[in-house]
């Protein structure tokens, strides 16, 4: 079986539990991508910053 990394804690083999599917505002919904935790209703544009892209190795 291939090793799936934790989104949330790197080094540390994902267990599929959904956390990182959780809404960080109301941990008890599932994440709509609704944007409401970037707090960003008052910018004329909305954008995240990209610190990383880790890419999936080719076997």
């Amino acid at each position: 079986m291939e090793f799936k990394e934790c989104v949330l804690r790197p080094g540390v083999e994902c267990t599929d539990c959904g956390e990182c599917e959780m809404c960080d505002l109301d941990p008890n919904k599932v994440c709509d991508n609704c944007m409401k935790c970037l707090n960003l209703d008052k910018a004329d544009y909305r954008a995240i910053e990209i610190d990383e892209i880790i890419m999936e190795e080719e076997e």
